[in-house]
Formats: C-alpha cells, structure tokens, sequence
C-alpha cells in the first residue's frame, strides 16, 4: 500500500531560529578539530559545498595533500556506484589505510563520511563496513556507531517519521516505491530507514533496535536529549536522522559534536547535505555564465547523457526541443559486437569534433533503452555498462577541439568523464550551477585547463533543467 503524502507536510513542522542555530553550530564546529574526508561513489556529492577540493583518486599524495590544506573539509572521487562488490571492498580497505598512515604522519584526528547516493543506492553497508573493519584491525580506533543521513534538499529528498521519501512536485513518494528502488544491482524494498539498514545488512541490524533522532527533538532544540541518544550507541549500531531542511542536519551536528568531544566515534554515510553542514560551508548564489566561461573559445559546448533514470530521458527530451543544439545518439548496445562498437565510437568523434570546430553545442546521449541481459546475470550487465561508460569517456578523451564547456549528466558518466575523459587529478568546487548541480575548475594537469565542467546527476533538476543550463551557458 503506498503510503505517498503532500508536501503541504511540511507546514505542520514547527519553526525554529535558523541564525541561533547557525551561531550554535559555528561556536562547536571551532571545536570540532578534525580533517573531514567525504568518500564520494560519484562525483555528484559535492552538488552542495563550494571552494573545497575534489581528488580524483585515494592514493598517499592525494590524501595528504587534503591533510595539508587548511579546509576542514576534502573530497575523494572513489567512483564506487561503477564498481563490483569485489573491487568495492579492495579500495575501501586501501583507502581506510592510507588515511590512517596520512593521519598519524599529520598527527591529525579525522572522520570519514561515505557519501552515498540519497535515493539509498550503492554499495551499502559494505562501504562503510569495510572501512570501519580495516580502521580497527590496523589501529586503536573504535566506532561506536553509523549515522544514515539521506536529507538532500535540493534533489527533493527527505526524511519523515523515519521514512525517506523522494519529491514529484506536490507529492512524497517513499523512496522503496520510486524507479530508484529497482535499481537492477542497488536495489531495496524498504522506504523505513530501520527497515532499510535491516533489509542492507541481512538482518545484521534490527530496525527495532536502531537509534532514531526525531524532528520533534530537532525542532525543540533538545540538544542534550538528542546527545544522550548518541552517547547510548554501541557496536556500530545504526543512528537515523530525521531532516527536512537544513536547519534539522545543523541541530543534529551541534549534539554530534557534543557527543564526540565526550569521546564517541561514529562512521557516516549521507548525502550531500550533510558535508556541507559538517564542513561549515556557507550558502553562496547559483554561478553565471560570467562566473564560468572567462574566455570564449569560438567552440561549442559539449553535453554527454549516460545516466537511464526517468527524470534524465524526460529532460533530454525537453533539451530536443531546443534548436540550437546538434543531437548525436551513441548505440551502446553495439557493446554486444567489439567490432560494430569500436567503429560506432569513430562515428560518434569524428561528428562531435566537426560540430563542436563549427561552433555548435553537441549533445551526445546513449540509446534510450537499457540493455537487459536478464535478472541473472546483474555483475554482467554492471561490466557491460562499464565499458559502455569507458566508451563514452573515450569519445572526451581522444577528442582534439576543446569544448566551451562540458556538461556530463549521470553520476557514474561523470566521474569517468572526469577522471579518465579529461584526466583531472584535483578540482576546485566553484559552485553550483542550479540548486544540486555543481561545477568543476578542472586542475592545469587535465585535458582542459579551467574548463567548466558541469556534473549533472540524472536524478536532479525538473524537467526544464537541463535545457536552462544550456541556454545559460550558451
């Protein structure tokens, strides 16, 4: 039975004093005194914060280059949400190391968010299982407990009476009953985030006995109460956050930090709201096209659509309509046959760079239609769509003419672009572009120095959103 409710919800939540919160949060995050390390499975994690670094890899030279900088706060792109279970755990459990060494050669006391995809999906609880076993066999530390805190307001994500749910205009649906949850490799039952964490862990943790933070106590201001809660937890049990706007994730981090300082340690997976709150980072305007594109280079823009989520095929859609774009459609399912596929990927170059060196913006997007090899062979189809999304990478990487800009839509589409296609070591987050959709200033090393580079989610924006910020760039 679906249990959809109207966002007119949120007008029965009571008000508090955002700027008495704001300067409670400022005074404890002054006493904080740790390195925040975001482990992001995509490179849309970072569609809240701005001014902070994006290392595109986890080795020893990244990580210490993040413990030296003087943010409190760095990401690292681990790209996750394209790996296997296998490759999961042999990354978290190098990661895990590395940061330990970094932060014993720093002397620097540090905490790890895995930020996870807010619609629940991704290697979960293996992530942050990993890291929380490698973390004690090699060192002293102990975890006492895990906070889940999916709240992302700006892709229309909440949490309410411990459910997650997900906005369509005036309506919550719980996040079990959306496409998200029938994800094919990260899929889930449960919109309950006790359930959800049952559901995750095989019954390793019970819904009845996880620890569950109220809005109720949020919006009363019961730090204290809301600190005993913390103070409770034990052997990695799950903490649940309950947030429907900032205001509950600052309230929440101001009896966080209480608890710390009064010795716990909890492991994190979030979404992207709360690296922004932890990280004390402030609210800046939505970027110009002034702000992005310093100089014109004559080119096109370059627009590239892996991502097969609904909201994605619906704003490519309302980007067709836009006459002043060239389309080019990818048949990745050609991956079936290297031969036809190596020559499709020629076709798909070769017409972007003619297009782009006449100064037409270009949209390059993968056939519509998901490649269904059947619901045995799900690590099959996870390969495949690697290669697919090494393909498109391929078509940034061996292209010649530098685009005016580069907007990759789909979370594993654009971290390999990212990484791979324009060959960044280190980005600074300028900013987002609209609300959860940042950009990148990609690094002198990449292929691109100083080109803005757009990472879209397929799961945010409205319809329109898409095509405004073509239209705003072009």
């Amino acid at each position: 039975m679906s249990m959809r409710i109207s966002k007119a919800v949120f007008q029965r939540i009571p008000k508090v004093n955002e700027s008495t919160v704001s300067k409670m949060l400022d005074a404890r995050l002054l006493e904080l005194n740790k390195k925040i390390i975001v482990l992001d499975d995509d490179p849309t994690g970072v569609q809240t914060v701005h001014g902070v670094s994006v290392y595109t890899d986890w080795s020893m030279e990244s990580i210490e280059k993040g413990f030296k900088e003087t943010n409190s706060i760095f990401f690292l792109l681990t790209n996750s949400r394209g790996f296997t279970a296998e490759e999961t755990e042999r990354a978290h459990k190098e990661i895990a190391l590395n940061i330990l060494a970094a932060a014993k050669k720093h002397n620097q006391e540090y905490m790890i968010v895995s930020r996870g995809d807010s619609t629940l999906r991704g290697h979960y609880p293996l992530e942050t299982k990993v890291l929380k076993d490698t973390t004690e066999a090699a060192s002293a530390s102990r975890f006492d407990g895990e906070v889940i805190i999916p709240f992302f307001k700006e892709g229309g994500r909440f949490t309410i009476g411990n459910v997650h749910y997900v906005q369509d205009n005036e309506e919550l649906i719980p996040a079990g009953e959306t496409e998200f949850a029938k994800d094919r490799t990260f899929g889930y039952t449960h919109s309950h985030l006790g359930k959800w964490a049952e559901e995750k862990s095989n019954g390793d943790f019970k819904a009845e006995s996880a620890v569950y933070i109220s809005l109720e106590s949020l919006r009363a201001l019961d730090i204290e109460t809301i600190k005993n809660q913390l103070l409770s937890v034990q052997d990695f049990n799950k903490v649940i956050v309950n947030a429907v706007d900032y205001v509950d994730v600052k309230i929440f981090s101001i009896a966080l930090i209480d608890a710390i300082r009064a010795g716990k340690n909890f492991m994190f997976r979030s979404a992207a709201a709360f690296t922004k709150v932890i990280g004390g980072i402030k609210d800046k305007g939505l970027l110009s096209k002034e702000d992005l594109i310093i100089e014109e280079s004559g080119n096109g823009g370059l627009i590239i659509i892996g991502s097969h989520v609904q909201k994605t095929t619906d704003q490519l859609a309302e980007l067709r309509k836009a006459e002043s774009i060239k389309f080019i459609e990818f048949d990745c399912h050609l991956v079936l046959d290297p031969e036809k596929f190596r020559s499709e990927i020629s076709r798909v170059i070769e017409t972007c760079e003619n297009l782009l060196n006449s100064g037409e913006t270009v949209a390059v997007y993968t056939r519509r239609e998901r490649l269904d090899l059947g619901e045995e062979r799900k690590e099959e189809e996870l390969k495949l769509s690697v290669k697919i999304s090494e393909a498109v990478t391929s078509i940034v990487k061996q292209l010649k003419i530098r685009p005016n800009y580069l907007i990759a839509k789909g979370g594993i589409t654009s971290s390999d672009v990212g990484t791979n296609g324009l060959e960044v070591k280190r980005a600074v987050v300028a900013g987002q572009i609209q609300p959860g959709i940042p950009v990148w200033k990609t690094g002198n090393e990449s292929k691109f120095p100083g080109m803005p580079y757009i990472v879209f989610p397929g799961n945010v924006g409205s319809k329109t959103s898409l095509r405004e910020v073509v239209e705003l760039l072009n």
